[in-house]
């Protein structure tokens, strides 16, 4: 957590959205734990209730997409936090404050069932959403070879030292073209892209609240599925996900938001893009070590690097390429892992 104070404007300037005087400051701003990002969080009480006063630089952050997709969501019945106040200028927001409660630590053999069902309560709304007209990205072939382009950049040879030959990295271009092509054939809905067990808050009422959304944009069906239930922080059985990842099929198919799509094939797309996405994350884990600091995400490497493992060993009867690339990871990358305290083959 930063240990830096809140900029000395950004109470009176939270106070001043209220309308109230200094006077109504109840308790001084305390530091929140936050996220991958650079924006920063605290917590005070104001005018008898506690607010969450939020530093996000404009030069880094998105703050007019988090806004705009954060009323897109509210509009839909999606549970947001509420917004009080807002300052592009300077980056400054006040919302409401939703708790400490994550998902994450609320996961049990027991519980977590309803509790994705709940979360796929929240998928299907934003499914729902028409897309065609909204001013938020496209998850296109640029942007997903963008960030399949961090595995060899940051994952590869920043962190682990290797530094992929040119028969190596035809072998990427190849899997890079296959996970492209099927997040491509996929209906394109709102993706989170984040959409995991760290960026959802159960709530008193019973609801669930999504936070970090800021990055939303149209891309695959599968994308926000894959995320949250092969979670980068939590782990359960394959056939587990199977089944949620089908029931899910069925649910989008009952309210009209998927056609004709065979269980093969949507498990297809499902498999595929967690592939995807763990690779970026691969990428996007050692950045946030290498590049900002960040070492907390190494943690978490070794069951993300299973996930990459088990998809391209599960296709690998059907795709040559996730069988080179299995391999070839084994062989290149796995020793290397090995020898950090943080991973294992």
């Amino acid at each position: 957590m930063n240990a830096r104070p809140p900029p000395n404007d950004l109470l009176p300037w939270a106070l001043g959205q209220l309308a109230l005087d200094a006077g109504h400051a109840d308790s001084h701003p305390q530091a929140v734990a936050g996220d991958a990002s650079n924006r920063r969080y605290f917590r005070a009480a104001l005018g008898g209730r506690s607010r969450i006063l939020v530093e996000a630089p404009p030069g880094t952050e998105k703050n007019a997409e988090f806004l705009a997709v954060r009323a897109l969501l509210a509009a839909a019945g999606v549970r947001v936090p509420a917004l009080y106040g807002s300052d592009l200028q300077r980056g400054y927001l006040l919302l409401e404050d939703l708790g400490d409660r994550l998902l994450l630590p609320e996961l049990t053999t027991g519980s977590v069932d309803a509790a994705y069902r709940r979360a796929m309560d929240v998928l299907l709304r934003m499914a729902a959403l028409e897309t065609a007209g909204l001013d938020i990205p496209h998850y296109d072939a640029a942007l997903l070879q963008e960030e399949l382009g961090r595995f060899p950049a940051w994952f590869a040879e920043a962190l682990l030292g290797h530094t992929p030959d040119e028969q190596e990295r035809g072998l990427l271009r190849q899997v890079d073209s296959l996970l492209v092509a099927s997040a491509l054939e996929q209906p394109q809905v709102l993706v989170h892209r984040d959409f995991h067990s760290r960026n959802l808050m159960p709530q008193e009422d019973g609801a669930l609240a999504v936070i970090d959304f800021q990055d939303a944009v149209a891309g695959p069906i599968s994308y926000d599925l894959v995320s949250l239930l092969r979670d980068c922080y939590v782990r359960w059985p394959a056939a587990r996900v199977r089944d949620w990842a089908l029931d899910y099929r069925t649910r989008l198919q009952a309210a009209g938001l998927l056609g004709e799509v065979d269980e093969e094939r949507f498990l297809r797309w499902f498999d595929l893009m967690g592939l995807q996405r763990h690779i970026k994350v691969l990428g996007t884990f050692a950045r946030l070590y290498l590049r900002d600091g960040k070492p907390g995400y190494l943690a978490d490497l070794p069951r993300v690097i299973d996930y990459v493992l088990e998809i391209a060993d599960l296709y690998a009867p059907r795709e040559p390429a996730l069988a080179a690339f299995g391999q070839w990871f084994r062989r290149r990358l796995a020793p290397l892992v090995a020898a950090r305290d943080w991973g294992r083959p």
